[in-house]
C-alpha cells in the first residue's frame, strides 16, 4: 500500500466512525461520544539533538506525551514535535508525519504515550531510541463533546 492509500484509508475510516452518528442525548443537547483511537506507533526522532539525555532516566513507558504542531519549520512543514513534561524530546519522524499533522490541521485532539523506551543515556545522549503511540481523542468543535475512555 502506498502512502496515499494509507492516508485514505486513515482519513476514511475516521470519516466513517465519526459519521456514524454516535450522538447521545445529555443535558445540554446531542453530544458526540468518541472512543480514544491509536493512529499510529512511531520511533521518536532526532533524540540527540533536543532534551531527551536530560531526562532519559526520568522517562518511563506509560508516560503521558504532548505533540506540537510546528507548521513554520524550515525543515519538515509537516513537523510535529514531541513534549514530556515541557522537555522537547524530538520529533515524529517525517516520513510519518502526515497523517497526524493533517488530522491537527483539522482539529483532533491527539495525545501520545511513550510505548517503549530502549538502550541507556551515555553522557546525555541517548544511544538507542524512543517508541511512541499517537492516540486520537476528540475532534475539537464548539459543540459539547464527551470524550469516553
Amino acid at each position: 500500500m502506498n502512502r496515499r492509500g494509507f492516508l485514505g484509508s486513515v482519513l476514511g475510516g475516521l470519516a466513517f466512525l465519526l459519521g456514524k452518528g454516535l450522538f447521545q442525548q445529555g443535558d445540554r443537547g446531542p453530544t458526540r461520544e468518541l472512543s480514544p483511537f491509536l493512529i499510529q506507533v512511531s520511533p521518536i526522532a532526532g533524540l540527540c539533538y533536543h532534551e531527551a539525555g536530560e531526562v532519559w532516566e526520568e522517562l518511563a513507558e506509560g508516560d503521558s506525551l504532548e505533540l506540537v504542531r510546528e507548521p513554520a519549520n524550515p525543515y519538515d512543514w509537516k513537523a510535529v514535535a514531541v513534549y514530556w513534561k515541557g522537555y522537547k524530546l524530538g520529533y515524529l519522524p517525517r516520513r510519518e508525519n502526515m497523517a497526524v499533522a493533517q488530522m491537527m490541521d483539522r482539529g483532533y485532539q491527539l495525545v501520545g504515550r511513550l510505548a517503549r523506551k530502549e538502550g541507556a543515556s551515555d553522557l546525555g545522549i541517548p544511544r538507542q531510541g524512543l517508541w511512541m503511540e499517537v492516540w486520537g481523542v476528540a475532534l475539537n468543535q464548539p459543540s459539547p463533546l464527551k470524550v469516553v475512555g
